[in-house]
Order: structure tokens, then sequence, then C-alpha cells
């Protein structure tokens, strides 16, 4: 049995919070440090994440199959959700990507800790920095955009169908008080 439209929305708007979530156990720039605890939360982000993903995708290939087999079945507001589901998949791709290259960068990063110091590891290290930050910072935004657009579907109203009432007599003329 399909999902109620206000169920459908509100399913949205769990996944919604769910990246928001992810998002917010990611370290902000000023927060963001070349530790092995850096390493462990981006381990458990990228699995979350990698978790998300696979649900979107499961959850569109769900749809689409059964809109094929119950056409009868599927509103304007069930093909929208659907479509959102989708979309949002894109974003949320792009975001473990996003960390996969952060993982990088902070190997990188951690070898050059145990090399000898000198000016161009000094730059190499501040450089390494600034691309870890950038990386995370795109996860970020790839984050909130999915989100963005999942909200924006599911606050987004189907006007239910109204029937028509009868039209104003010409005859008819309205009365004013004072």
């Amino acid at each position: 049995m399909p999902l109620s439209d206000p169920d459908q929305r509100m399913l949205l708007h769990d996944v919604a919070d769910r990246l928001n979530t992810i998002a917010d156990h990611l370290p902000l720039p000023d927060q963001i440090r070349p530790e092995p605890a850096l390493s462990e939360i981006l381990d458990d982000e990228v699995r979350h994440l990698a978790r998300l993903l696979g649900y979107l995708a499961g959850e569109s290939a769900f749809r689409h199959r059964a809109a094929a087999r119950y056409p009868d079945r599927v509103t304007a507001s069930h093909r929208g959700i659907t479509l959102a589901l989708a979309r949002a998949a894109a974003p949320t791709g792009h975001a473990p990507a996003a960390l996969g290259a952060a993982v990088h960068v902070l190997g990188l990063l951690a070898d050059l800790t145990r090399q000898a110091p000198c000016p161009a590891r000094a730059r190499a290290i501040a450089t390494g920095h600034q691309h870890l930050m950038d990386r995370i910072g795109e996860c970020h935004a790839d984050l909130a955009r999915a989100a963005k657009g999942l909200r924006a579907a599911a606050d987004t109203r189907t006007p239910p169908a109204t029937t028509a009432g009868p039209a104003p007599s010409a005859t008819t003329t309205p009365s004013r008080s004072r």
C-alpha cells in the first residue's frame, strides 16, 4: 500500500534530517585538525553516507518498478517525491567522494609530519590543511544541497482537486454595509 502524501513528505524530511545529522558530525573548518580523531570521524560518516546513498538508490528503484507495475496508483505527489529522492542522490553521492579526498589528504599530512622539518614541508602541510578544509567544506555543501532539495520538495504542496462552486449571478450585487 503506497504511503499517504503526508507520510511521503515526512519521509523526505526524515532523509533530510539524516543528511543534516551526518553534516553535523563533520567538523567545521576552524575545528579541522589533521589528527587520528578526524580519521575516525571520516570513517564513521563515510559509512553513514554509503548507507544513505544506498537507501536513496534502492528507494528510487523500488518506486520506479512500482510505477511501472501499478501506473494507476501513481499520483503527481508520488512522482514529485520519487523525483526528489532521485535528485538528492547526486549531491549525496558527491559527499563521500569529497570525504574520500579528505582521507587521502589526511594520509598525506600524516606522512608529512614524519618527514624532516624544512620550509617545503611547512608549505606542503599548510597547503594540505587547506585542501582538507576544502574537501570537508565540499561535503558540508553537498549534504546541505541534498537536504534543502528534499525539504523543498516535501514542503511543496500539491493543491487538492476542488470542484468549482456556483458562479456568482450577474444580477446579484453585493450589499455594502456602512
